[in-house]
């Protein structure tokens, strides 16, 4: 291991270290209404916002109304975002005349970016004009995850017997407090550091060689630092943070993969301060911590060790480096991709669908999981329905009825945690096996055998688990895909926010039991442990098959020196 790769790891996860508990600090008393440095400044903009949109923020909401404003409000921002697609043709901001986006592709779109999952079926530079980009898709950059954002806290406030609270006063909070100001400090960052930001035309360049070169720009830094806070993922350009304007030097490498992990981890003690379970929170963010370094071992050894079938030529020695990115080194492409995944941003610096097959399922890994630390707000939201049937694992195992932060855990609330878990694998392997069963699924899979079936799991998976990237073999701009993937974002999102608001409900109205000495700890490193082992054993049991079929499979025939 390089010392470039030591230093690399050391700043990033130094950072997350030193900021998890201030930051988390920070969010908690915004969301219980306590005083911060950011009220002056930004409270005159926030009573503007609720004046104008006849916000009363006084007013609390019950877990019902909160759940349908929430869907309400999501679902009118998916149907606006696709008519301004439709409508780009005749909008401003479009120096390069791009033309209005075809149905399907703005359905695809829509759905992606209003669902927190960006991925894209689309080179951005050469579809989207500024105002789509800048003005329509930035927007919702902001608004979606905050929207994840919004649906954590309520919960938390649930299982704390707090007043749900109200979801317009969450939402204006979680962008003004939270997204706001640290997009403004990472876009100057980005900014110094050479990025774009700009609302001049493409560059005409003629290059050496006596040709013409189009060279897109834009708005690409204030792009990025949302993109990647929000852990939205989706690129200004199709080459995402692989393009030199997008991530220009190592040091934006290790800002991005600092955005991505910043908020998330400090939701994880946010809970902590909100619940006075601190000790529960520090357990939490260790076994998610245990999943995020497992990740990132599965994608540094296999990179390090090289391929097989080179190796067997007798050139040892080599590092595999087929779709990496050669500037930002082993160690940049690393943490970058264990970062991208395991927050499920979705934003890419290496081509995944090159990677060996291994770290092609550490990407996957990700995905299944949705909780190693995870997506913003949903990450945590995913932990804590496996900490609901942990414990009701460990309830049924010493016999007591189980609970959790005061609440009784019975059969409603297994049965939604366990309904909210089952809908993730159950859309991913739907929508894999009608991908693999259907003849016009199967024309959009240019590589035979197992890696063919991995890119068809990966698209729907990565549709599933809000993440965005893609093994771009995959004929994604078909409109078979574009459709499917499109419904998949769509309600693999709503499902489990129904879910998790029935939930919350349920919980709402328990009323708290005192601790005792018999209360079974949901802290320390027994919980930990099963608690982990309950994340393995529901997971591997879940997809085991599907992994066999696709990088496992491929991965034994490459040592075989079969390709695909």
């Amino acid at each position: 291991m390089s010392l470039q790769t030591v230093a690399v790891w050391v700043v990033v996860i130094g950072i997350f270290v030193v900021t998890v508990k201030p930051l988390g600090t920070y969010i908690a008393k915004v969301f219980s209404y306590e005083p911060t440095f950011l009220d002056r400044p930004m409270r005159p903009i926030e009573n503007g916002i609720y004046r104008l949109f006849g916000i009363d923020p006084s007013k609390s909401m019950t877990a019902k109304q909160y759940g349908v404003a929430l869907v309400l409000t999501n679902f009118a921002w998916i149907i606006i975002s696709y008519v301004l697609l439709r409508l780009q043709g005749h909008l401003p901001w479009n120096p390069e005349h791009m033309t209005a986006v075809n149905p399907q592709l703005a359905f695809n779109t829509a759905a992606s970016f209003g669902t927190n999952t960006n991925w894209q079926a689309y080179g951005g530079e050469s579809t989207l004009s500024y105002f789509s980009q800048f003005g329509n898709l930035s927007f919702l950059q902001f608004v979606t995850p905050a929207i994840g954002g919004t649906m954590l806290i309520a919960f938390i406030r649930a299982l704390s017997g707090k007043k749900m609270g109200n979801f317009f006063v969450d939402l204006v909070l979680m962008c003004t407090r939270i997204l706001l100001p640290l997009a403004i400090v990472f876009t100057v960052l980005l900014v110094w550091q050479g990025v774009p930001e700009t609302l001049a035309p493409y560059l005409h360049v003629h290059t050496i060689t006596g040709q013409t070169q189009v060279v897109a720009r834009g708005p690409i830094a204030s792009w990025d630092s949302i993109e990647h806070l929000g852990t939205n993922g989706g690129g200004f350009t199709n080459a995402n943070s692989g393009n030199p304007l997008e991530n220009p030097t190592p040091l934006t490498n290790i800002f991005e993969s600092i955005m991505m992990g910043l908020v998330e981890i400090a939701f994880f003690y946010a809970l902590g301060v909100m619940t006075g379970k601190k000790k529960m929170a520090w357990t939490l963010i260790g076994v998610a911590g245990i999943f995020w370094f497992a990740m990132g071992a599965m994608i540094y050894f296999p990179m390090h060790a090289g391929s097989p079938i080179v190796n067997a030529l007798g050139l040892h020695g080599h590092v595999y480096r087929v779709g990496t990115e050669l500037r930002m080194g082993t160690g940049g492409d690393t943490i970058f991709g264990m970062s991208t995944m395991g927050f499920t941003t979705g934003s890419v610096v290496t081509a995944h669908d090159s990677a060996l097959p291994i770290t092609g399922l550490s990407f996957m890994i990700g995905m299944f999981l949705n909780l190693v630390f995870g997506g913003f707000g949903v990450g945590l939201l995913n932990m804590l329905m496996l900490v609901i049937i942990a414990v009701f694992l460990m309830g049924l195992m010493v016999g007591r009825t189980p609970e959790f932060l005061g609440k009784k855990i019975e059969a409603r609330e297994v049965s939604l945690a366990s309904i909210a878990f089952l809908l993730h694998p159950f859309i991913i392997l739907v929508g894999t096996a009608l991908s693999v069963a259907l003849p016009v699924g199967l024309k959009g899979v240019y590589n035979p055998g197992p890696h063919g079936f991995s890119e068809i799991l990966y698209g729907i998976l990565s549709g599933a688990a809000n993440n965005g990237s893609a093994f771009a073999g995959l004929g994604a701009a078909l409109p078979y895909y574009e459709v499917t993937i499109g419904i998949v974002m769509i309600v693999a999102r709503f499902a489990s926010v129904i879910a998790m608001f029935y939930l919350a409900e349920s919980l709402l109205k328990k009323k708290a039991v005192p601790e005792t000495s018999g209360t079974m700890r949901t802290e320390g490193m027994l919980f930990g442990g099963i608690l982990t082992g309950a994340v393995v054993v529901l997971n591997a049991l879940t997809f085991f098959p599907v992994v066999a079929l696709g990088p496992l499979a491929e991965h034994y025939l490459l040592m075989a020196h079969h390709l695909f």
